[in-house]
């Protein structure tokens, strides 16, 4: 902050420094005004700049099950687990981050996934897109021994988007857990709610060629809790089920288009779960999303969707209002 103040005082003439100072100014009062919130419950740190190392670890699972011509059968396929590290800056709100996969870097992995969350106090969602086809696995059927299924045979492209809305922002706050742009300085909850929705389309490259495509969305509510046992701690936890209310669905063997039918109860549901400890100016911490989706009947033909996100992080604050 020293050295930018002095190269602004050195290199900007007045009229551009008074503008800095005026976008500052107006960044810092829409950031520090709190609106109806209970200070006693959350606050807003008072630096403007915040710094964070983060690592994050994802991975994916899908798995089928059901019977054909009355012989049962089940499949599991794994994606490679995927592990990035990233750094990001946030001023007033404001952030900008940049990430890198060392595996994808020395070519051992080809697959690409794109994380996009906003956690407000009122609203907030996420967003996974994920293009695999590094999944590993096995198959089942009822009389037959276990096929073995190798890397390349299933690729996948998902798309899974969850938002919701908190009724009690005026004391929970999700970004103390997941953005630290706000602290939770005692224990409270809310209820939540959801919509989430999931677009899937599969290809396995087997005896003959099988696709499978999905449209699902959902509505529900949940509800979400952060405790604080002392000061400087933080644990959150949170449910979002909700019901799959359009679904659109298809598999095709060969020439073959089988539609799945709706069967009541087919569901999405995201959990979220963190771990915050802070002291002075810095924080660590663990936090987790979780995203399983259930679809069909397993009298005739049921997928479960399986994806997961856990990231640990480490970061300062600086630059004191």
């Amino acid at each position: 902050m020293l050295l930018l103040a002095v190269m602004s005082s050195l290199v900007l003439p007045s009229s551009a420094q008074s503008l800095f100072h005026r976008a500052d100014s107006i960044l810092a009062a829409r950031y520090y005004r709190l609106g109806n919130i209970d200070t006693a419950y959350i606050s807003r740190p008072q630096t403007k700049w915040t710094i964070t190392a983060r690592m994050n670890v994802s991975g994916a699972k899908i798995e089928a099950e059901g019977f054909e011509n009355g012989q049962h059968f089940k499949s599991e396929m794994e994606a490679n687990r995927k592990a990035t590290l990233s750094m990001g800056v946030s001023y007033l709100g404001f952030s900008l981050s940049v990430s890198l996969n060392p595996a994808k870097l020395m070519g051992r992995y080809s697959d690409y996934e794109l994380n996009f969350n906003s956690y407000g106090r009122r609203f907030g969602f996420d967003v996974i897109y994920q293009d695999a086809q590094n999944f590993t696995g096995w198959h089942d059927h009822e009389g037959m021994e276990r096929i073995g299924l190798p890397d390349g045979m299933l690729k996948v492209k998902t798309l899974n988007l969850n938002a919701f809305y908190v009724f009690n922002s005026r004391r929970f706050s999700y970004p103390a857990a997941f953005s630290q742009s706000y602290i939770q300085r005692r224990s409270a909850g809310s209820f939540l709610l959801a919509a989430s929705g999931m677009g899937q389309r599969a290809t396995l490259d087997w005896e003959q060629e099988m696709q499978l495509k999905m449209t699902n969305i959902g509505l529900g509510a949940g509800y979400g809790y952060n405790y604080v046992p002392g000061q400087g701690w933080l644990l959150h936890i949170s449910a979002l089920p909700t019901f799959i209310v359009y679904s659109n669905t298809s598999m095709v063997f060969g020439d073959d288009r089988i539609p799945l039918h709706y069967h009541f109860p087919e569901v999405i549901i995201t959990g979220r779960g963190a771990v915050v400890r802070q002291w002075g100016n810095k924080f660590l911490g663990l936090s987790m999303v979780f995203n399983f989706t259930n679809i069909g009947d397993k009298d005739n033909l049921t997928v479960q969707n399986n994806k997961w996100r856990i990231r640990t992080f480490f970061g300062l604050r600086l630059g004191k209002r």
